[in-house]
């Protein structure tokens, strides 16, 4: 089957350039959901790449699989695609006390808050969990309420609560796959559908979606914490978890993560639309993270930003860490990357589109590195924050700031209205492209951005649009 289809997959974005500008010049609007005709031409190529009838995948093949597929590779945190857990951080901060006195110069914060400061590295949530289990003292009383405001001379003790294993249930979602066969399955993510289990997003998770449709057992791992998407910013670009057995492999090694992903080696942000590829079988989990590892897997972005980059092109080389002064938000760190600071990040970028008179662009990026809001903080870092984009700049007022300048009036109400109905980065994993894991075919799949990214780009390229490459 594979054979058979592989003139069929988008190859690249080449065509996505090519059509997109062919509608540009019809004043079309290519991703309009109810669009041209070239439009229509494009989803009818694109469904073919789902085999009609694939075979159902085999339950006791999968079972040891899902109970063994969640190893990592030796020495993997030094890989660039490796998880993003600073080196050094404790992974697991159980029985962690802390008794100290609030600064008599502080003013009043919350408990949650001023907890997580004073231990590095532990996540807001886990620290929200040990507060409402009854493990936080405050001048000698339990205070069992998250948002309890201390200030300074206040004592404060505190026990860490014992990690509680994430459970992932099947749960009847439905799902836009892109492509499946034995082996392997694409997913075009939706934006706003976490991937993964986490405190805050229990259910309704992409992998939820997955344990139904696949039908796979459900297992819980305890083991390395999993923090939320919005409080811990864990929920990007790209985390491996793989199933490779070196030649001195010991099933006494093996590390378990806390929450049931089948086949996840790389993940998007919750706001994050596009392609995402799951591994059906230990072999395919194995060969993929290896593609990932060596960096031969094409993912390909495109986001609409606030304002015009300087150069139209170029290739960001900065390392990426956790925000000293916002622990939910990743920073580009100039320099060498520093040892449990930051890591190495590499991003390449062009702009397709000068948009809205230059006050903004239609931006893609390609990675080099997959680091958690790699993009993101890369785009901030450029002085381009993606559109939408609350916690890295591109807020509703800084991007009407630009707009509203450089648009003739007669645009600025419809600006503040679609504006203002921006409710997530518009960012979008456009291509990916990998060798399948058993036939060692290249599959190169595209998906068009969705409709709120579409309506956003249309009445920007309606107001002005200058092509760039």
């Amino acid at each position: 089957m594979l054979k058979e289809k592989k003139n069929l997959y988008l190859n690249d974005t080449a065509l996505f350039h090519i059509f997109f500008f062919t509608c540009s010049e019809n004043n079309a609007n290519p991703f309009h959901p109810h669009g041209t005709l070239a439009m229509g031409a494009l989803n009818t190529t694109s469904f073919s790449l789902l085999p009609q009838n694939p075979k159902p995948i085999s339950l006791s093949r999968v079972s040891s699989f899902i109970c063994r597929a969640f190893t990592k590779f030796p020495g993997d945190s030094d890989s660039d695609d490796s998880p993003d857990e600073i080196p050094g951080r404790r992974s697991n901060y159980s029985g962690v006390k802390l008794e100290e006195t609030v600064d008599s110069k502080t003013g009043k914060l919350r408990l949650d808050s001023w907890v997580s400061s004073r231990i590095d590295g532990v996540s807001r949530a886990r620290v929200q969990s040990s507060i409402r289990s009854g493990l936080v003292f405050v001048n000698g009383r339990v205070t069992d309420k998250v948002s309890h405001m201390v200030k300074g001379g206040d004592k404060v003790d505190c026990t860490i609560a014992d990690l509680k294993p994430l459970r992932a249930e099947p749960e009847d979602i439905p799902l836009d796959i892109v492509y499946e066969d034995d082996h392997v399955l694409v997913v075009n993510k939706p934006a706003h559908m976490v991937v993964h289990p986490a405190p805050g997003n229990a259910t309704g998770t992409l992998v939820s979606g997955i344990l139904h449709h696949c039908s796979l057992p459900t297992v819980s791992f305890p083991g390395e914490e999993v923090l939320s998407d919005g409080e811990d910013a864990s929920d990007d670009e790209l985390n491996m978890f793989s199933a490779y057995r070196s030649p001195n492999y010991d099933d006494s090694s093996v590390m378990c993560e806390s929450s049931v992903r089948p086949g996840i080696v790389h993940r998007l942000d919750k706001g994050t639309s596009g392609l995402l590829v799951v591994a059906k079988n230990e072999h395919s989990l194995a060969d993929l993270a290896e593609q990932f590892k060596k960096h031969t897997i094409k993912r390909v972005y495109v986001s609409i930003t606030c304002g015009v980059p300087a150069s139209v092109a170029g290739r960001v080389d900065i390392p990426i860490g956790r925000d000293s002064n916002n622990r939910i938000r990743m920073a580009a760190i100039p320099g060498t990357p520093k040892s449990g600071k930051s890591r190495h990040a590499v991003s390449r970028y062009k702009v397709i589109e000068k948009l809205a008179g230059g006050s903004s662009a239609l931006v893609e990026w390609r990675l080099e590195t997959g680091r958690t809001h790699q993009i993101r903080a890369h785009a901030k870092h450029l002085g381009i924050p993606l559109m939408g984009d609350e916690v890295y700049g591109g807020t509703k007022n800084m991007a009407l700031s630009l707009l509203q300048p450089k648009t003739p009036p007669m645009f600025h109400g419809k600006l503040s209205q679609l504006v203002s109905q921006i409710d997530r980065p518009c960012l979008h994993a456009l291509t990916l492209g990998f060798r399948h894991p058993f036939t060692g075919e290249n599959l190169h799949i595209t998906r068009l951005p969705p409709p709120d990214f579409a309506e956003i780009l249309s009445e920007l390229r309606a107001i002005n649009t200058e092509k760039v490459l």
